[in-house]
């Protein structure tokens, strides 16, 4: 690239915010120095020179890289770069003209603002205003993902940006990706469809849809008072039934634990990373909860028919004939609807949690990992 005077080089994960062009009135090398003595290879000016870059490729077998790739290398072979000056584009340009172009600048954090430091810090270390480029440095953290941008503020720009471009590439033109879009209809229907099949299917279980909608009519017009159906014997409590294990209250706790993490995980799997935000998210609720209910619906069903087994090879109801007879005469039990509405609120409670927790952040205006009050 010798036939070029001045090539500025930008990483993958920067985004230019602000005219950048007094860059290339910098020295011969020049970059960021970092909160360490080391410099960040994500945005330099160079100056194309075989010299340097022979001499470079003679060294690179030789020379230690402590990231085991470019960054290291230059850190090794730009020796002192730390005590280089530092670049003011704001002198007059007879003073930046008429002086001897330095080997090595350093750039000021204008040129290359870390967002590490503002997730620490909860602001930038200089005025937003005066920002030329952003840079993403933080690992499993790129604004191309979705899940960025509800933990990082500055990954705003970025997706504002993402908007505004013309539809050319995937992800372009309101952060449609016609690869990704099937799929995401997919995922956003098949939840929906499958959690109508299973309640459908256990609705029509126990009796007719014609019973359920009877049940229904009484219910409204008696006002909550149920009336009297018939109760199998089978379902009757007994004193004399097997008790539940102490073991299985942990157990389930720890199984319950398990489905969430693994329900997270899957939903992470499943959903496109390059969605919008908003569409990654309600994805993501949308199929946590669903795997969380199929895994732990398993489990509870599993439990089901192990106590069901248990309590069919115990035959309490063979050894107490008399007992039998004495609640079978009792046909008609009142139908309580008390755990239906207990178990309604704990489901309420348990979404408006869900949905509350990640967003109290938002609500109190925190976008740092760690609070200064300083």
């Amino acid at each position: 690239m010798t036939k070029y005077k001045k090539v500025v080089y930008l990483d993958a994960d920067t985004i230019v915010v602000k005219s950048i062009e007094d860059l290339f009135k910098c020295g011969k090398f020049c970059a960021n120095l970092k909160h360490s003595e080391r410099l960040n290879s994500g945005v330099m000016v160079i100056e194309p020179s075989e010299e340097v870059f022979k001499d470079m490729m003679s060294k690179v077998t030789t020379l230690p890289s402590y990231t085991g790739g470019d960054q290291g290398f230059l850190n090794s072979y730009y020796v002192g770069f730390a005590n280089a000056r530092v670049y003011e584009p704001n002198q007059p340009s007879d003073v930046l003209n008429s002086r001897k172009v330095p080997e090595m600048e350093r750039l000021s954090t204008l040129y290359n603002a870390d967002v590490g430091l503002y997730m620490l810090a909860n602001k930038w270390m200089v005025d937003e205003k005066e920002l030329r480029v952003i840079h993403y440095t933080l690992g499993p953290l790129k604004p191309w993902d979705w899940w960025t941008s509800w933990l990082l503020k500055p990954v705003d720009v970025w997706q504002n940006v993402r908007v505004r471009l013309q539809e050319s590439l995937p992800g372009t033109g309101g952060g449609k990706n016609p690869r990704d879009e099937l799929l995401v209809k997919f995922l956003f229907l098949f939840p929906l469809l499958l959690i109508v099949f299973c309640y459908y299917r256990s609705f029509l279980k126990t009796r007719s849809l014609w019973d359920h909608v009877r049940q229904l009519y009484y219910k409204v017009r008696a006002r909550g008072v149920l009336p009297y159906s018939s109760v199998p014997s089978s379902t009757i409590v007994s004193p004399q039934q097997p008790k539940v294990p102490a073991f299985l209250g942990g157990i389930s706790v720890c199984v319950c634990f398990a489905a969430v993490l693994v329900s997270l995980g899957l939903s992470l799997v499943i959903i496109p990373r390059q969605v919008m935000p908003w569409t990654g998210l309600l994805l993501m609720y949308e199929w946590t909860f669903t795997l969380f209910f199929l895994l732990f619906g398993s489990y509870l069903h599993l439990i089901y028919q192990w106590g069901k087994a248990v309590a069919n090879r115990a035959g309490q109801f063979q050894a107490h004939p008399a007992s039998l007879d004495h609640e079978s005469g009792k046909g008609h039990q009142p139908q309580q609807s008390c755990c239906d509405i207990a178990a309604c609120y704990y489901g309420l409670g348990m979404a408006s949690l869900a949905i509350l927790a990640p967003a109290l952040p938002s609500i109190f205006g925190i976008t740092a990992l760690f609070l200064r009050y300083f």
